[in-house]
Protein backbone atom coordinates (compact mmCIF):
# COMPACT_ATOMS: atom_id res chain seq x y z
CA UNK A 1 0.00 0.00 0.00
CA UNK A 2 0.93 3.61 -0.52
CA UNK A 3 2.13 5.06 2.88
CA UNK A 4 0.46 8.11 2.33
CA UNK A 5 -2.81 9.81 0.76
CA UNK A 6 -4.00 12.71 -1.08
CA UNK A 7 -3.75 14.93 1.03
CA UNK A 8 -5.23 18.31 -0.75
CA UNK A 9 -8.90 18.37 -1.59
CA UNK A 10 -10.65 16.27 -4.09
CA UNK A 11 -11.43 17.97 -7.22
CA UNK A 12 -14.65 16.59 -9.11
CA UNK A 13 -14.60 15.66 -12.90
CA UNK A 14 -18.13 16.26 -14.05
CA UNK A 15 -17.50 15.14 -17.55
CA UNK A 16 -15.10 12.28 -16.90
CA UNK A 17 -16.04 8.57 -16.95
CA UNK A 18 -13.31 5.48 -16.45
CA UNK A 19 -13.77 2.45 -16.94
CA UNK A 20 -11.56 -0.10 -15.25
CA UNK A 21 -11.04 -3.68 -14.31
CA UNK A 22 -8.64 -6.90 -14.98
CA UNK A 23 -7.50 -7.76 -18.08
CA UNK A 24 -9.99 -9.94 -19.83
CA UNK A 25 -12.86 -8.20 -17.80
CA UNK A 26 -14.20 -6.40 -21.57
CA UNK A 27 -12.66 -3.03 -20.88
CA UNK A 28 -12.12 -2.39 -24.14
CA UNK A 29 -14.82 -3.41 -25.72
CA UNK A 30 -16.96 -1.78 -23.62
CA UNK A 31 -15.06 1.40 -23.81
CA UNK A 32 -15.11 1.36 -27.44
CA UNK A 33 -19.06 0.51 -27.68
CA UNK A 34 -19.86 3.52 -24.66
CA UNK A 35 -17.94 5.46 -26.79
CA UNK A 36 -19.97 5.10 -30.30
CA UNK A 37 -23.17 4.96 -28.26
CA UNK A 38 -22.81 8.13 -26.00
CA UNK A 39 -21.06 10.21 -29.01
CA UNK A 40 -24.24 10.33 -30.49
CA UNK A 41 -25.63 12.93 -28.27
CA UNK A 42 -22.57 14.22 -26.80
CA UNK A 43 -19.01 15.53 -28.29
CA UNK A 44 -16.81 13.07 -26.50
CA UNK A 45 -13.37 11.53 -26.29
CA UNK A 46 -11.42 8.46 -25.66
CA UNK A 47 -8.17 8.40 -23.42
CA UNK A 48 -6.03 5.35 -22.29
CA UNK A 49 -4.84 5.93 -18.87
CA UNK A 50 -2.22 3.10 -18.97
CA UNK A 51 1.52 3.22 -19.30
CA UNK A 52 1.57 3.23 -23.38
CA UNK A 53 5.39 1.59 -22.88
CA UNK A 54 5.47 1.35 -26.71
CA UNK A 55 5.73 5.45 -27.02
CA UNK A 56 8.34 5.38 -24.25
CA UNK A 57 10.24 2.33 -26.16
CA UNK A 58 10.26 4.32 -29.12
CA UNK A 59 11.82 7.77 -27.28
CA UNK A 60 14.46 5.49 -25.89
CA UNK A 61 15.33 3.81 -29.09
CA UNK A 62 16.19 7.48 -30.22
CA UNK A 63 18.79 7.73 -27.71
CA UNK A 64 22.81 7.23 -28.23
CA UNK A 65 24.31 4.01 -27.54
CA UNK A 66 21.17 2.53 -26.50
CA UNK A 67 20.61 -0.79 -29.13
CA UNK A 68 17.19 -1.80 -30.00
CA UNK A 69 17.17 -5.04 -27.86
CA UNK A 70 18.12 -2.96 -25.00
CA UNK A 71 15.57 -0.38 -25.45
CA UNK A 72 12.79 -3.38 -25.43
CA UNK A 73 14.39 -5.14 -22.58
CA UNK A 74 14.22 -2.02 -20.49
CA UNK A 75 10.38 -0.96 -21.33
CA UNK A 76 9.37 -4.76 -20.38
CA UNK A 77 11.19 -5.01 -16.99
CA UNK A 78 9.74 -1.56 -16.21
CA UNK A 79 6.18 -2.25 -17.59
CA UNK A 80 5.89 -5.56 -15.73
CA UNK A 81 7.08 -4.07 -12.11
CA UNK A 82 4.43 -4.70 -9.19
CA UNK A 83 4.14 -4.45 -5.74
CA UNK A 84 5.28 -7.07 -4.69
CA UNK A 85 8.87 -6.76 -5.42
CA UNK A 86 11.89 -7.43 -2.66
CA UNK A 87 13.69 -4.72 -4.04
CA UNK A 88 13.69 -1.13 -6.13
CA UNK A 89 14.94 -0.62 -9.54
CA UNK A 90 17.74 0.99 -9.94
CA UNK A 91 19.18 3.49 -12.67
CA UNK A 92 17.95 3.14 -15.89
CA UNK A 93 15.36 0.29 -15.06
CA UNK A 94 14.00 3.23 -12.45
CA UNK A 95 13.92 6.06 -14.80
CA UNK A 96 12.23 4.28 -17.58
CA UNK A 97 9.70 3.38 -14.82
CA UNK A 98 9.55 7.01 -14.16
CA UNK A 99 8.95 7.91 -17.86
CA UNK A 100 6.36 6.04 -18.31
CA UNK A 101 4.87 7.36 -15.34
CA UNK A 102 5.52 10.86 -16.96
CA UNK A 103 3.85 10.12 -20.02
CA UNK A 104 0.73 8.66 -18.19
CA UNK A 105 0.27 12.35 -16.35
CA UNK A 106 0.65 14.21 -19.81
CA UNK A 107 -2.77 12.31 -20.81
CA UNK A 108 -4.11 12.71 -17.47
CA UNK A 109 -3.32 16.70 -18.06
CA UNK A 110 -4.95 15.81 -22.02
CA UNK A 111 -8.20 14.98 -20.01
CA UNK A 112 -8.45 17.84 -17.56
CA UNK A 113 -8.51 20.25 -20.47
CA UNK A 114 -11.06 17.93 -22.21
CA UNK A 115 -13.16 18.38 -18.64
CA UNK A 116 -12.29 21.70 -18.34
CA UNK A 117 -14.17 22.12 -22.24
CA UNK A 118 -16.93 20.21 -21.13
CA UNK A 119 -16.04 17.82 -23.40
CA UNK A 120 -17.12 14.17 -22.23
CA UNK A 121 -13.96 11.81 -21.53
CA UNK A 122 -14.47 8.32 -21.29
CA UNK A 123 -11.16 6.68 -19.97
CA UNK A 124 -9.85 3.09 -20.48
CA UNK A 125 -8.30 2.56 -16.74
CA UNK A 126 -7.61 5.16 -14.16
CA UNK A 127 -4.87 6.14 -11.65
CA UNK A 128 -4.96 5.51 -8.56
CA UNK A 129 -2.50 6.07 -5.25
CA UNK A 130 -3.75 3.45 -3.07
CA UNK A 131 -1.75 1.05 -3.97
CA UNK A 132 1.92 0.25 -5.27
CA UNK A 133 2.11 -1.06 -8.70
CA UNK A 134 2.00 -0.78 -12.35
CA UNK A 135 -0.37 -3.58 -13.11
CA UNK A 136 -3.35 -1.58 -10.64
CA UNK A 137 -2.63 1.69 -12.52
CA UNK A 138 -0.40 2.59 -9.20
CA UNK A 139 2.89 3.90 -8.67
CA UNK A 140 5.41 1.30 -10.63
CA UNK A 141 8.60 2.89 -7.96
CA UNK A 142 8.29 2.73 -3.95
CA UNK A 143 10.71 5.11 -1.89
CA UNK A 144 10.91 3.20 1.09
CA UNK A 145 12.44 0.19 -1.00
CA UNK A 146 14.93 2.30 -3.09
CA UNK A 147 18.85 2.33 -2.23
CA UNK A 148 20.09 5.37 -4.18
CA UNK A 149 19.77 9.07 -3.87
CA UNK A 150 18.57 8.91 -7.58
CA UNK A 151 15.77 6.11 -7.63
CA UNK A 152 14.51 7.64 -4.44
CA UNK A 153 14.16 10.70 -5.85
CA UNK A 154 12.63 9.66 -8.35
CA UNK A 155 10.11 7.49 -6.50
CA UNK A 156 9.14 10.28 -4.04
CA UNK A 157 8.29 12.62 -7.58
CA UNK A 158 6.54 9.87 -9.20
CA UNK A 159 4.79 9.53 -5.72
CA UNK A 160 3.49 13.21 -5.98
CA UNK A 161 2.14 12.61 -9.62
CA UNK A 162 -0.03 9.43 -8.57
CA UNK A 163 -1.36 11.89 -5.85
CA UNK A 164 -1.99 14.57 -7.84
CA UNK A 165 -3.62 12.83 -10.02
CA UNK A 166 -5.92 10.51 -7.66
CA UNK A 167 -6.68 13.72 -6.31
CA UNK A 168 -8.62 14.20 -9.32
CA UNK A 169 -12.28 12.60 -8.68
CA UNK A 170 -14.18 11.01 -12.32
CA UNK A 171 -18.22 11.96 -12.54
CA UNK A 172 -18.23 7.67 -12.67
CA UNK A 173 -16.01 4.75 -12.30
CA UNK A 174 -17.31 1.68 -14.16
CA UNK A 175 -15.79 -1.10 -12.15
CA UNK A 176 -15.57 -4.67 -14.26
CA UNK A 177 -15.49 -7.33 -12.08
CA UNK A 178 -14.29 -10.99 -12.94
CA UNK A 179 -12.56 -14.21 -11.24
CA UNK A 180 -8.82 -15.06 -12.39
CA UNK A 181 -9.67 -18.50 -13.87
CA UNK A 182 -12.92 -16.80 -16.72
CA UNK A 183 -10.10 -13.51 -17.34
CA UNK A 184 -7.18 -16.40 -18.18
CA UNK A 185 -9.78 -18.33 -20.08
CA UNK A 186 -10.04 -14.84 -22.13
CA UNK A 187 -6.13 -14.39 -22.04
CA UNK A 188 -4.58 -17.60 -22.35
CA UNK A 189 -1.39 -15.39 -22.99
CA UNK A 190 -1.50 -13.82 -19.81
CA UNK A 191 0.18 -15.06 -16.13
CA UNK A 192 -2.59 -16.44 -13.93
CA UNK A 193 -0.11 -15.26 -11.12
CA UNK A 194 -0.48 -11.16 -12.36
CA UNK A 195 -4.30 -12.06 -13.44
CA UNK A 196 -4.72 -13.01 -10.15
CA UNK A 197 -3.37 -10.23 -8.53
CA UNK A 198 -4.55 -7.36 -10.04
CA UNK A 199 -8.24 -9.25 -9.19
CA UNK A 200 -6.65 -8.86 -5.46
CA UNK A 201 -6.85 -5.07 -5.55
CA UNK A 202 -8.99 -3.88 -8.06
CA UNK A 203 -12.36 -4.41 -6.23
CA UNK A 204 -11.06 -2.73 -3.44
CA UNK A 205 -10.14 0.62 -4.80
CA UNK A 206 -11.75 3.69 -3.96
CA UNK A 207 -10.90 6.10 -6.34
CA UNK A 208 -11.01 8.81 -3.83
CA UNK A 209 -14.75 8.82 -3.21
CA UNK A 210 -15.80 8.70 -6.37
CA UNK A 211 -19.24 6.79 -7.70
CA UNK A 212 -18.68 3.41 -8.30
CA UNK A 213 -20.34 1.59 -10.73
CA UNK A 214 -19.26 -2.17 -10.12
CA UNK A 215 -20.01 -4.98 -13.06
CA UNK A 216 -19.65 -8.37 -13.12
CA UNK A 217 -18.27 -9.30 -16.64
CA UNK A 218 -19.58 -12.77 -16.89
CA UNK A 219 -22.95 -11.86 -17.36
CA UNK A 220 -24.25 -11.19 -20.79
CA UNK A 221 -22.32 -8.72 -22.41
CA UNK A 222 -25.63 -6.44 -23.43
CA UNK A 223 -26.63 -6.83 -20.18
CA UNK A 224 -23.53 -5.18 -18.37
CA UNK A 225 -23.81 -2.59 -21.49
CA UNK A 226 -27.02 -1.28 -20.43
CA UNK A 227 -26.15 -0.92 -17.15
CA UNK A 228 -23.16 0.73 -18.02
CA UNK A 229 -25.13 3.36 -20.55
CA UNK A 230 -27.76 4.09 -18.31
CA UNK A 231 -25.05 4.93 -15.39
CA UNK A 232 -22.74 7.25 -18.07
CA UNK A 233 -26.10 9.02 -19.33
CA UNK A 234 -27.48 9.87 -15.57
CA UNK A 235 -24.23 11.12 -14.55
CA UNK A 236 -24.11 13.59 -18.00
CA UNK A 237 -27.70 14.63 -17.82
CA UNK A 238 -26.23 15.97 -14.19
CA UNK A 239 -24.14 18.48 -15.88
Amino acid sequence: MNSTAPSLPTIQLPYVIAVIGCDGSGKSTLSADLLAELGKENPIELIYLGQSSGRIAEWIGDLPLIGSRFQHYLVAKAAKTDEKKKSEPEGLIALVIYLLSKWRLFKFKKMLKLNDQKVLVLTDRYPQAEVNGFNVDGTGLNSSLSTTWFSKKLADREQKMYQLMANHVPALVIRLNIDAATAHSRKPDHKMARLEAKIAVIPNLAFNGATILDLDSREPYDTMLKSALEASKEIISRV
